[in-house]
């Protein structure tokens, strides 16, 4: 089978097309015919090994010291049809069409992946695809949908609460404005000019471009802001909270960490962090609202399997609007 081999740490040209062994899925385990993956920036930031320190190290013991070896296929996402079963598996049959978050095990960027049927913690979630959305739309779910959902249900949001969300234009950010409307919010996202209509268009009221202005100068406060990027000002995020507001920081560096903590100690304000679990309920919970009109993918842009090295530069320029998607054609797989 075809896949897109990751040979070692570095931009996107490492990553190769090639021809690997198709896998054999074990008693436990689906074997999936991969229709769709996305390319995200946590895949890009894995190729390069970009991450705050604290995680970086453990992430280069995991997945090799000088080099990949034990993953050598990225892709985080997927949607596809399985096309065997192990003969311990009861919840899924042939023919089934699942979508799928692979966890710290990557592996999407191939034309097949074997996964548990009832994945555990670390190894992410696998569900029936939503009836309503074609194989590339719903490969662009699990990650940032299950991101967004994981914060939103730490902010605790109630009806009207005001919630802005900094970095709203991207794979989280769109299901996140999406969620927090859903949960009754009034919400403002902040993005770069190009992609306020959008967020306008799934359902936003209020917009900010970062570019002509600093959402934490503005004297606005709100009940919870969630910041996917982690480039907003720590403390200016702080005072624009309303008194037992929440501050929700979905890629935190150290020193984020450790302010949260002290501020969430001595103030009413929270500072919430940490790394979001991936659980096979929380997809099928994402797919039911999907299916009830309530949030959908946001597209862009899309890549044949053999230019996701291309892909992965457009998603670096920052300009990406939702999610890139890898689609596949199966055509005399081996």
């Amino acid at each position: 089978m075809k896949a897109i081999v990751w040979t070692k740490y570095g931009p996107p040209d490492v990553l190769r097309l090639q021809e690997v062994e198709k896998p054999t899925p074990k008693d436990n385990e689906v074997q999936i015919r991969i229709h769709a993956a996305t390319a995200g920036a946590w895949d890009c930031e894995a190729r390069v090994l970009k991450f705050p320190l604290f995680l970086g190290l453990p992430m280069r013991m995991y997945v090799g010291l000088i080099r990949p070896t034990r993953i050598t296929v990225l892709g985080q996402e997927l949607a596809g049809e399985i096309e065997s079963v192990g003969k311990d598996v009861k919840s899924f049959k042939e023919g089934d069409q699942v979508f799928a978050a692979t966890g710290f095990g990557f592996g999407a960027y191939a034309e097949y992946i074997c996964r548990p049927a009832k994945p555990k913690d670390a190894e992410g979630a696998l569900a029936i695809k939503p009836a309503n959305m074609t194989y590339e739309e719903a490969a662009a779910v699990p990650v940032g949908g299950l991101e967004a959902l994981h914060f939103l249900r730490q902010g605790d949001i109630q009806s009207e609460h005001k919630v802005l969300i900094n970095g709203a234009g991207g794979s989280i950010g769109t299901f996140a404005v999406q969620l927090a409307k859903y949960f009754g919010a009034e919400v403002t996202a902040v993005d770069s000019t190009e992609k306020l209509d959008m967020l306008r268009s799934i359902g936003a009221e209020q917009v900010i471009d970062y570019t002509q202005e600093d959402f934490t100068k503005s004297g606005e406060t709100y009940d919870v802001i969630l910041d996917v990027i982690g480039k907003s000002s720590f403390s200016g995020s702080v005072r624009s909270l309303k008194q037992n507001g929440r501050y929700l920081l979905a890629n935190p560096g150290l020193l984020h960490m450790l302010r949260g903590r002290w501020t969430s100690m001595r103030s009413s304000k929270k500072v919430i962090s940490g790394a979001a679990g991936q659980r096979s309920e929380d997809l099928i919970f994402l797919k039911e609202l999907i299916e009830a009109g309530k949030i959908k993918s946001v597209i862009d842009r899309r890549y044949p399997l053999e230019q996701t090295a291309e892909a992965h530069r457009y998603v670096e320029t920052g300009h990406k609007k939702g999610n890139v998607v890898i689609t596949f054609e199966h055509n005399n797989i081996t």
